[in-house]
Protein backbone atom coordinates (compact mmCIF):
# COMPACT_ATOMS: atom_id res chain seq x y z
CA UNK A 1 0.00 0.00 0.00
CA UNK A 2 1.27 3.50 -0.89
CA UNK A 3 2.41 5.50 2.12
CA UNK A 4 0.11 8.43 1.25
CA UNK A 5 -2.93 6.12 1.20
CA UNK A 6 -1.92 4.50 4.48
CA UNK A 7 -1.37 7.96 6.00
CA UNK A 8 -4.83 9.16 4.94
CA UNK A 9 -6.52 6.05 6.34
CA UNK A 10 -4.61 6.36 9.61
CA UNK A 11 -5.69 9.97 10.06
CA UNK A 12 -9.22 9.21 8.93
CA UNK A 13 -9.48 6.86 11.91
CA UNK A 14 -7.68 9.22 14.26
CA UNK A 15 -9.61 12.41 13.44
CA UNK A 16 -12.98 10.64 13.55
CA UNK A 17 -12.16 9.21 16.98
CA UNK A 18 -11.03 12.65 18.14
CA UNK A 19 -14.31 14.22 17.07
CA UNK A 20 -16.34 11.60 18.91
CA UNK A 21 -14.27 12.02 22.07
CA UNK A 22 -14.73 15.79 22.00
CA UNK A 23 -18.50 15.41 21.54
CA UNK A 24 -18.56 12.93 24.43
CA UNK A 25 -16.48 15.16 26.74
CA UNK A 26 -18.51 18.29 26.00
CA UNK A 27 -21.86 16.57 26.50
CA UNK A 28 -20.83 14.95 29.80
CA UNK A 29 -19.30 18.20 31.07
CA UNK A 30 -22.47 20.10 30.20
CA UNK A 31 -24.59 17.59 32.11
CA UNK A 32 -22.15 17.76 35.04
CA UNK A 33 -22.57 21.54 35.15
CA UNK A 34 -26.32 21.03 35.67
CA UNK A 35 -25.70 18.71 38.63
CA UNK A 36 -23.14 20.83 40.45
CA UNK A 37 -24.26 22.32 43.78
CA UNK A 38 -25.08 26.05 43.86
CA UNK A 39 -21.99 28.23 44.09
CA UNK A 40 -19.70 25.72 42.36
CA UNK A 41 -18.19 27.01 39.13
CA UNK A 42 -18.67 25.05 35.93
CA UNK A 43 -15.64 22.91 35.08
CA UNK A 44 -14.83 24.08 31.54
CA UNK A 45 -11.21 25.10 32.16
CA UNK A 46 -10.15 21.52 33.08
CA UNK A 47 -11.76 20.22 29.89
CA UNK A 48 -9.65 22.65 27.86
CA UNK A 49 -6.58 21.36 29.70
CA UNK A 50 -7.60 17.75 29.02
CA UNK A 51 -7.74 18.33 25.28
CA UNK A 52 -4.41 20.16 25.25
CA UNK A 53 -5.98 23.23 23.63
CA UNK A 54 -5.94 25.61 26.60
CA UNK A 55 -3.15 27.88 25.33
CA UNK A 56 -4.84 28.43 21.97
CA UNK A 57 -8.18 29.08 23.67
CA UNK A 58 -6.69 31.82 25.84
CA UNK A 59 -5.28 33.49 22.71
CA UNK A 60 -8.70 33.52 21.03
CA UNK A 61 -11.11 34.13 23.91
CA UNK A 62 -11.05 36.44 26.90
CA UNK A 63 -13.29 34.41 29.22
CA UNK A 64 -13.55 30.73 30.06
CA UNK A 65 -17.26 29.99 30.14
CA UNK A 66 -19.68 27.44 28.73
CA UNK A 67 -20.52 29.32 25.56
CA UNK A 68 -16.92 30.06 24.59
CA UNK A 69 -15.69 26.58 25.51
CA UNK A 70 -18.39 24.80 23.48
CA UNK A 71 -17.83 27.07 20.49
CA UNK A 72 -14.06 26.59 20.64
CA UNK A 73 -14.04 22.82 21.21
CA UNK A 74 -16.81 21.99 18.77
CA UNK A 75 -17.25 24.57 16.04
CA UNK A 76 -14.25 26.91 15.85
CA UNK A 77 -12.27 26.32 12.64
CA UNK A 78 -9.33 28.18 14.21
CA UNK A 79 -8.97 25.26 16.60
CA UNK A 80 -7.35 22.45 14.57
CA UNK A 81 -8.74 19.88 17.02
CA UNK A 82 -12.35 21.07 17.20
CA UNK A 83 -15.09 18.65 16.17
CA UNK A 84 -15.68 20.63 12.97
CA UNK A 85 -11.96 20.73 12.12
CA UNK A 86 -11.54 17.01 12.85
CA UNK A 87 -14.53 15.97 10.73
CA UNK A 88 -13.39 18.31 7.94
CA UNK A 89 -9.98 16.60 7.94
CA UNK A 90 -11.59 13.15 8.18
CA UNK A 91 -13.75 13.97 5.17
CA UNK A 92 -10.75 15.21 3.19
CA UNK A 93 -8.77 12.07 3.98
CA UNK A 94 -11.78 9.95 3.03
CA UNK A 95 -12.07 11.83 -0.27
CA UNK A 96 -8.43 11.05 -1.05
CA UNK A 97 -8.97 7.32 -0.48
CA UNK A 98 -12.54 6.96 -1.76
CA UNK A 99 -11.65 3.71 -3.50
CA UNK A 100 -10.61 2.23 -0.14
CA UNK A 101 -13.86 2.94 1.74
CA UNK A 102 -17.46 1.98 1.05
CA UNK A 103 -20.01 4.30 -0.51
CA UNK A 104 -22.09 4.15 2.69
CA UNK A 105 -19.14 5.20 4.83
CA UNK A 106 -18.49 8.22 2.65
CA UNK A 107 -22.16 9.24 2.67
CA UNK A 108 -22.44 9.18 6.49
CA UNK A 109 -19.21 11.15 6.91
CA UNK A 110 -20.26 13.67 4.27
CA UNK A 111 -23.70 14.10 5.88
CA UNK A 112 -22.05 14.66 9.28
CA UNK A 113 -19.78 17.34 7.82
CA UNK A 114 -22.77 19.24 6.38
CA UNK A 115 -24.72 18.79 9.65
CA UNK A 116 -21.87 20.46 11.54
CA UNK A 117 -21.80 23.33 9.06
CA UNK A 118 -25.52 23.85 9.67
CA UNK A 119 -24.95 23.91 13.43
CA UNK A 120 -22.36 26.65 12.93
CA UNK A 121 -24.92 28.72 11.00
CA UNK A 122 -27.40 28.24 13.86
CA UNK A 123 -24.75 29.25 16.42
CA UNK A 124 -25.90 26.40 18.65
CA UNK A 125 -23.26 27.14 21.28
CA UNK A 126 -25.62 29.92 22.39
CA UNK A 127 -28.49 27.47 22.92
CA UNK A 128 -29.63 26.75 26.45
CA UNK A 129 -29.36 22.97 26.05
CA UNK A 130 -27.00 21.68 23.32
CA UNK A 131 -27.29 18.03 24.45
CA UNK A 132 -29.29 16.88 21.43
CA UNK A 133 -26.69 18.23 18.99
CA UNK A 134 -23.76 16.43 20.59
CA UNK A 135 -25.80 13.27 20.99
CA UNK A 136 -26.49 13.36 17.25
CA UNK A 137 -22.79 13.85 16.49
CA UNK A 138 -21.88 10.85 18.65
CA UNK A 139 -24.56 8.69 17.06
CA UNK A 140 -23.46 9.62 13.53
CA UNK A 141 -19.84 8.71 14.28
CA UNK A 142 -20.94 5.45 15.90
CA UNK A 143 -23.02 4.75 12.79
CA UNK A 144 -19.95 5.52 10.69
CA UNK A 145 -17.86 3.05 12.70
CA UNK A 146 -20.58 0.41 12.49
CA UNK A 147 -20.94 0.71 8.73
CA UNK A 148 -17.17 0.57 8.29
CA UNK A 149 -16.99 -2.52 10.50
CA UNK A 150 -19.57 -4.33 8.35
CA UNK A 151 -18.38 -3.19 4.92
CA UNK A 152 -14.58 -2.78 5.01
CA UNK A 153 -12.39 -5.72 3.89
CA UNK A 154 -9.83 -6.72 6.51
CA UNK A 155 -6.88 -5.60 4.44
CA UNK A 156 -4.00 -3.30 5.37
CA UNK A 157 -6.26 -0.29 4.83
CA UNK A 158 -8.65 -1.45 7.55
CA UNK A 159 -5.82 -1.97 10.02
CA UNK A 160 -4.31 1.47 9.34
CA UNK A 161 -7.70 3.07 10.08
CA UNK A 162 -8.13 1.10 13.30
CA UNK A 163 -4.52 1.86 14.23
CA UNK A 164 -5.28 5.59 14.14
CA UNK A 165 -8.52 5.11 16.05
CA UNK A 166 -6.96 3.20 18.94
CA UNK A 167 -3.91 5.46 19.16
CA UNK A 168 -6.22 8.46 19.53
CA UNK A 169 -8.47 6.70 22.03
CA UNK A 170 -5.57 5.70 24.29
CA UNK A 171 -4.29 9.28 24.28
CA UNK A 172 -7.66 10.83 25.14
CA UNK A 173 -8.44 8.35 27.92
CA UNK A 174 -5.08 9.12 29.54
CA UNK A 175 -5.61 12.87 29.23
CA UNK A 176 -9.13 13.00 30.68
CA UNK A 177 -8.02 10.77 33.58
CA UNK A 178 -4.95 12.90 34.25
CA UNK A 179 -6.99 16.09 34.36
CA UNK A 180 -9.50 14.70 36.85
CA UNK A 181 -6.82 13.45 39.19
CA UNK A 182 -4.30 16.26 38.79
CA UNK A 183 -6.34 19.41 38.17
CA UNK A 184 -9.63 18.54 39.88
CA UNK A 185 -8.06 16.81 42.88
CA UNK A 186 -10.31 17.89 45.77
CA UNK A 187 -9.20 19.01 49.17
CA UNK A 188 -8.94 16.41 51.92
CA UNK A 189 -12.37 17.46 53.21
CA UNK A 190 -13.96 16.88 49.80
CA UNK A 191 -12.63 13.34 49.24
CA UNK A 192 -15.61 11.01 49.25
CA UNK A 193 -18.08 13.89 49.23
CA UNK A 194 -21.06 14.13 46.82
CA UNK A 195 -19.05 16.63 44.73
CA UNK A 196 -16.12 14.21 44.50
CA UNK A 197 -18.55 11.45 43.49
CA UNK A 198 -20.05 13.66 40.77
CA UNK A 199 -16.60 14.30 39.26
CA UNK A 200 -15.58 10.63 39.21
CA UNK A 201 -18.97 9.59 37.84
CA UNK A 202 -18.64 12.22 35.09
CA UNK A 203 -15.20 10.88 34.24
CA UNK A 204 -16.59 7.36 33.81
CA UNK A 205 -19.48 8.66 31.71
CA UNK A 206 -17.11 10.64 29.49
CA UNK A 207 -15.64 7.33 28.29
CA UNK A 208 -18.97 5.43 28.44
CA UNK A 209 -17.65 3.32 31.31
CA UNK A 210 -20.11 4.13 34.11
CA UNK A 211 -22.42 1.10 33.84
CA UNK A 212 -19.65 -1.34 32.91
CA UNK A 213 -17.52 -0.16 35.83
CA UNK A 214 -20.40 -0.43 38.33
CA UNK A 215 -21.06 -4.03 37.27
CA UNK A 216 -17.44 -4.93 38.05
CA UNK A 217 -16.69 -2.83 41.15
CA UNK A 218 -19.98 -1.41 42.36
CA UNK A 219 -18.70 1.42 44.55
CA UNK A 220 -17.19 4.55 43.02
CA UNK A 221 -13.58 4.71 44.22
CA UNK A 222 -10.59 6.49 42.62
CA UNK A 223 -8.24 3.50 42.85
CA UNK A 224 -10.56 1.06 41.10
CA UNK A 225 -11.60 3.67 38.52
CA UNK A 226 -7.96 4.20 37.56
CA UNK A 227 -7.39 0.45 37.48
CA UNK A 228 -10.39 0.00 35.18
CA UNK A 229 -9.49 2.80 32.77
CA UNK A 230 -5.74 2.07 32.62
CA UNK A 231 -5.19 -1.65 33.19
CA UNK A 232 -8.41 -3.45 32.24
CA UNK A 233 -7.86 -5.58 29.13
CA UNK A 234 -11.56 -6.06 28.31
CA UNK A 235 -13.08 -2.56 28.38
CA UNK A 236 -12.84 -1.02 24.85
CA UNK A 237 -11.74 2.41 26.05
CA UNK A 238 -9.18 1.39 28.64
CA UNK A 239 -5.61 2.29 27.79
CA UNK A 240 -4.41 -1.32 27.90
CA UNK A 241 -7.21 -2.49 25.60
CA UNK A 242 -6.29 0.25 23.10
CA UNK A 243 -2.59 -0.67 23.24
CA UNK A 244 -3.38 -4.35 22.66
CA UNK A 245 -5.32 -3.39 19.55
CA UNK A 246 -2.60 -1.02 18.33
CA UNK A 247 -0.10 -3.86 18.59
CA UNK A 248 -2.45 -6.25 16.82
CA UNK A 249 -2.97 -3.76 13.96
CA UNK A 250 0.77 -3.23 13.53
CA UNK A 251 1.40 -6.99 13.36
CA UNK A 252 -1.39 -7.42 10.79
CA UNK A 253 0.04 -4.59 8.68
CA UNK A 254 3.57 -6.01 8.68
CA UNK A 255 2.25 -9.60 8.43
CA UNK A 256 4.85 -10.57 11.01
CA UNK A 257 4.04 -14.00 12.45
CA UNK A 258 7.18 -14.73 14.45
CA UNK A 259 8.10 -14.00 18.04
CA UNK A 260 9.26 -10.53 19.02
CA UNK A 261 9.00 -7.67 16.53
CA UNK A 262 9.90 -6.75 12.96
CA UNK A 263 10.31 -2.95 13.26
CA UNK A 264 10.75 -0.18 15.83
CA UNK A 265 7.03 0.64 16.01
CA UNK A 266 6.21 -2.95 16.96
CA UNK A 267 9.03 -2.97 19.50
CA UNK A 268 7.83 0.27 21.15
CA UNK A 269 4.18 -0.79 21.39
CA UNK A 270 5.14 -4.27 22.58
CA UNK A 271 7.21 -2.84 25.42
CA UNK A 272 4.49 -0.42 26.49
CA UNK A 273 1.71 -3.02 26.25
CA UNK A 274 3.75 -5.48 28.35
CA UNK A 275 4.49 -2.83 30.98
CA UNK A 276 0.76 -2.15 31.43
CA UNK A 277 -0.31 -5.78 31.16
CA UNK A 278 1.95 -6.78 34.05
CA UNK A 279 1.47 -3.61 36.10
CA UNK A 280 -0.28 -3.47 39.44
CA UNK A 281 -2.44 -0.50 40.40
CA UNK A 282 -0.48 -0.03 43.64
CA UNK A 283 2.69 0.41 41.56
CA UNK A 284 0.95 3.08 39.49
CA UNK A 285 -0.02 5.12 42.57
CA UNK A 286 3.36 4.55 44.21
CA UNK A 287 5.00 6.06 41.12
CA UNK A 288 2.45 8.89 41.09
CA UNK A 289 -0.58 8.81 38.81
CA UNK A 290 0.13 12.14 37.10
CA UNK A 291 3.78 11.19 36.52
CA UNK A 292 2.72 7.74 35.29
CA UNK A 293 0.21 9.17 32.80
CA UNK A 294 2.69 11.84 31.70
CA UNK A 295 5.27 9.16 30.89
CA UNK A 296 2.58 7.14 29.15
CA UNK A 297 1.68 10.07 26.88
CA UNK A 298 5.36 10.59 26.02
CA UNK A 299 5.68 6.92 25.05
CA UNK A 300 2.49 7.13 22.96
CA UNK A 301 4.02 10.07 21.09
CA UNK A 302 7.19 8.04 20.55
CA UNK A 303 5.09 5.20 19.10
CA UNK A 304 3.35 7.66 16.76
CA UNK A 305 6.76 8.88 15.59
CA UNK A 306 7.92 5.29 15.01
CA UNK A 307 4.77 4.55 12.98
CA UNK A 308 5.40 7.64 10.88
CA UNK A 309 9.02 6.68 10.24
CA UNK A 310 8.09 3.11 9.37
CA UNK A 311 5.06 3.65 7.13
CA UNK A 312 4.34 7.27 6.23
CA UNK A 313 7.66 9.01 5.72
CA UNK A 314 8.48 9.34 2.04
CA UNK A 315 11.99 8.09 1.44
CA UNK A 316 14.39 10.26 -0.65
CA UNK A 317 14.69 7.69 -3.43
CA UNK A 318 10.91 7.57 -3.72
CA UNK A 319 10.75 11.35 -4.07
CA UNK A 320 13.44 11.25 -6.77
CA UNK A 321 11.58 8.53 -8.65
CA UNK A 322 8.34 10.51 -8.46
CA UNK A 323 10.03 13.65 -9.79
CA UNK A 324 11.66 11.80 -12.68
CA UNK A 325 8.31 10.26 -13.63
CA UNK A 326 6.58 13.66 -13.60
CA UNK A 327 9.29 15.11 -15.88
CA UNK A 328 9.18 12.29 -18.44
Amino acid sequence: MLSRVADSLFWLGRYTERAENYARFIDVNFNLSLDLPPGIREQWAPLLLATGDNDLFLKLYKTVNRENAIRFLAFDERNPNSILSSITKSRENARIVRENISKETWEVLNDLYHYLKELVKKRVWKKEDPHSYFNEIKQQIQLLNGIAYDTAPRTQGWYFTKLGQFMERADKTSRILDVKYHFLLPSVEEVGSPLDYLHWAALLKSVSAFNAYRRVYGKIAPTTIVEYLVLNKYFPRSILFCLMNVESCLLEISEFKGRGYSNNAEKAIGNLRADLEYADISEVFDFGLHEYLDQLQIRLNDISSAIYEQYFKIQPNFVADSQSQSQS
